[in-house]
């Protein structure tokens, strides 16, 4: 018998959540893309401010208390109060946090678009001019219950997990463990591990600004959505992401994400030294994510990949591609 908390969370609880804060969904319910919480697009029976359809997002119980999602849901405020095109929560009977049969949850408006298209210069402008104002209202005050995004909750405390767990298979182990602490050194003797002494400021960030959780139209440009790994950082973390294929293309992309973030904002260009540190401590972290949550059970459905040799011993290359990376000069602009 199953016995995940998602379990529960059934059509029905869904849209009584929706009716106890006075939306009463018209039975279309759609699940969208989304592993680390629930969420669904709900249509309504009667329009709320002018939507004719929210989306609803129940959060993965213990992963974040009731302070950390409010703080997500005051620095989504701030932004919208600041005329940046983020998509936050609505309020509801006064609040943006609510709870039904044991779930926090909250609502936003749904917004359309499509993942942007990052080798076009005047969309990667485009973005970069959005990116400054979110680091503006970000740098504006800190984040007091959300933890940082640093080596020691993105490296240290993940690969001790995973080797206390014993996920990793044993014939993999050793070399993983080994490319592990190789990387943590080089990243010990890095900026990224000493961003204060190294006068490079920090921030409250989007966290996780992949092209998913970009939302493009041709019109109005990008939305920002899924604040939820919002934490405090370096800004080129919210950079780093939209750079893609080998280096030759991601000083390509570079130039003119940066362009468009300087005409708002300036840019220092000590943190190019942290992209290939931040990039590694993504690659361990996201291994320990998915061994996490692999009592969920979407995770078995949707990365069956996981938990191999064939996997691990795959991370291990990537590891060493990485030692590599992070080795070379960075990237110039």
């Amino acid at each position: 018998m199953s016995s995940h908390p998602f379990d529960a969370l059934t059509p029905d609880v869904v849209l009584d959540a929706l009716a106890a804060v006075g939306l009463h969904g018209d039975g279309r319910l759609l699940a969208l893309s989304s592993y680390e919480n629930r969420v669904y697009q709900a249509h309504l029976e009667a329009p709320c401010d002018g939507h004719a359809a929210v989306v609803a997002k129940f959060y993965r119980p213990g992963r974040w208390s009731e302070a950390q999602i409010l703080e997500e849901h005051r620095f989504a405020a701030e932004l919208m109060a600041a005329e940046v095109p983020a998509v936050g929560p609505l309020v509801l009977g006064g609040a943006t946090l609510h709870r039904h049969a044991g779930f926090h949850f909250s609502v936003s408006p749904r917004h359309g678009g499509r993942s942007p298209e990052l080798d076009d210069a005047e969309v990667l402008e485009w973005i970069g001019r959005f990116l400054a104002r979110i680091h503006d209202v970000g740098a504006a005050r800190r984040f007091e219950h959300r933890p940082p995004l640093d080596p020691q909750t993105f490296l240290v405390e993940p690969r001790d997990w995973l080797l206390h767990h014993h996920m990793i298979p044993l014939d993999v182990q050793s070399a993983w463990e080994k490319r592990c602490n190789e990387a943590l050194r080089m990243i010990e003797d890095s900026p990224l591990s000493r961003t204060a002494a190294a006068g490079i400021a920090v921030l409250r960030l989007h966290g996780d600004c992949h092209p998913g959780n970009i939302l493009w139209t041709p019109d109005a440009g990008p939305h920002f959505v899924d604040l939820d790994d919002a934490r405090t950082g370096s800004a080129v973390q919210d950079l780093w992401m939209l750079l893609s294929g080998d280096r030759a293309q991601r000083q390509r992309q570079l130039g003119p994400l940066l362009d468009g973030y300087e005409t708002l904002r300036e840019f220092d260009r000590a943190e190019l030294a942290l992209i290939e540190p931040l990039r590694t401590l993504r690659l361990i972290h996201y291994s320990a994510w998915l061994a996490r949550r692999w009592d969920d059970p979407i995770f078995p459905i949707n990365f069956p990949w996981f938990g191999t040799s064939d996997y691990w011993q795959g991370q291990v290359q990537m590891l060493e591609e990485q030692l590599e990376a992070m080795a070379e000069p960075p990237l110039i602009a």
